[in-house]
């Protein structure tokens, strides 16, 4: 990938690795006022997130280096990669965080100056919400797994947020000590779904899962658009990365020369890219009514 996306790709790992140090720097100095067990739950999720977006910053300029001798289908799979890191990790420090809710239960105390904590949050909150959003438009643009799983980070930290000032606001009142670490509770089961999310993300990437089924059917739909083709079958699909993959059997008129079979493939093939742009697209030509030995899954 070259040009604006590519430079897009590196803005937001940018812009999510300084904002996260910018969010970590606040939210610690809040925890020291207030001591509570929910800004330190969220000042812990932000200490992830700048070490979950470092590893996004150095997975993504792995997977725009291009394809070499090496690497043939090139680098994308480093994102996926970074992306199983970044589930482990923040799936043990939800761990932590409810081994300490728990602990806070037991002995449950008061935060204090909950105003400072209050103004961290409704910061965060803002500086958060801005980020998200250009991560969203980068997404669109780039359909970066990378990007998408620091995105899903920084949704549940929206959630996360909200929590917390809820739970500054309440635990400060007679009889509500344990709002505090309810509230980190919530948190960490936000942060368990974000894990599981962004590991089931990666773990798809990297055992070559199929497109979805829409996306499927449009290559069907393209292909079989085509006048002189008669039919598909063994339909493939994987991503890695940024980049798609696609190939298939392409069933022609059996009396086709070579010459219009490879005019026909070439023609298929432009289509495809004008969906699906920059993907790899491998067709092999087969003579329609031949029976041949298949996988089971292998008919479409």
């Amino acid at each position: 990938m070259t040009g604006n996306p590519a430079r897009l790709l590196r803005l937001a790992t940018y812009a999510s690795f300084a904002v996260a140090l910018v969010l970590v720097t606040a939210k610690y100095l809040a925890w020291q006022q207030s001591g509570s067990v929910a800004l330190l739950s969220s000042l812990l999720d932000s200490g992830l997130d700048a070490f979950a977006s470092l590893l996004n910053l150095l997975a993504v300029r792995t997977a725009l280096v291009p394809a070499d001798s090496e690497h043939r289908f090139g680098h994308g799979k480093a994102e996926a990669l970074a992306g199983l890191g970044q589930a482990v990790i923040i799936g043990g420090s939800a761990l932590f965080l409810v081994a300490e809710a728990v602990q806070s239960l037991r002995q449950p105390q008061p935060p204090e100056h909950s105003t400072a904590g209050i103004a961290v949050m409704l910061f965060s909150v803002l500086l958060t919400a801005a980020l998200v959003l250009f991560q969203r438009h980068v997404v669109r643009r780039t359909g970066s797994l990378a990007i998408s799983a620091d995105r899903l980070h920084y949704l549940s930290d929206l959630l996360t947020n909200l929590t917390v000032i809820a739970a500054l606001l309440l635990a400060s009142q007679p009889g509500l000590d344990w709002v505090d670490p309810v509230g980190a509770l919530l948190v960490a089961m936000l942060i368990f779904k974000g894990a599981a999310d962004i590991l089931r993300q990666a773990l798809n990437h990297l055992m070559d899962h199929e497109l979805d089924e829409p996306e499927r059917d449009r290559i069907r739909a393209a292909v079989l658009r085509h006048p002189e083709a008669r039919a598909l079958h063994d339909l493939r699909t994987r991503s890695s990365g940024n980049q798609t993959f696609i190939q298939f059997h392409l069933e022609l008129d059996p009396e086709m020369s070579l010459r219009a079979a490879h005019r026909v493939s070439e023609e298929i093939i432009a289509e495809l890219q004008a969906l699906f742009p920059g993907a790899e697209i491998i067709l092999r030509q087969d003579p329609a009514g031949v029976i041949e030995q298949r996988p089971p899954f292998a008919a479409s």
